[in-house]
């Protein structure tokens, strides 16, 4: 999942856009799921590392019992980089690095925006 700090950061600037909805964010795999399952997101973004379950591991359960779009946004997911391409092989419709110093939360804002433009959770 996405680090309380970044997720928190992430909600809001997300909150910010018109035609977003964060429906709900979670600390681990299994509050996602569960959050999942009643909230009905249209898109999830998931982080690879997360405590208790790794990114990859949920998305394959993601998109074995609830597919549903998914972009991972991590900073182990360089651009043709070996875990964005096992995530897209995943069933992973974007991968996104978070932001650093040459790329913003504000830049990842709107190409999150851009790319889907539905009700989020931030996982």
């Amino acid at each position: 999942m996405i680090r309380p700090s970044f997720r928190k950061i992430f909600t809001e600037e997300l909150s910010k856009e018109a035609d977003i909805e964060v429906v709900g964010t979670a600390p681990d795999p299994y509050v996602a799921r569960d959050k999942i399952v009643n909230l009905k997101p249209d898109v999830v973004t998931l982080d690879i590392e997360m405590p208790r379950m790794d990114g990859i591991t949920f998305l394959k359960k993601i998109m074995k019992y609830y597919p549903l779009p998914v972009i991972i946004v991590s900073s182990l997911t360089p651009k043709g980089g070996k875990l964005a391409l096992e995530a897209i092989d995943s069933g992973a419709v974007e991968v996104m690095s978070k932001p650093g110093t040459a790329y913003s939360v504000g830049d990842m804002k709107v190409q999150l925006a851009t790319k889907s433009g539905r009700r989020f959770e931030p996982a």
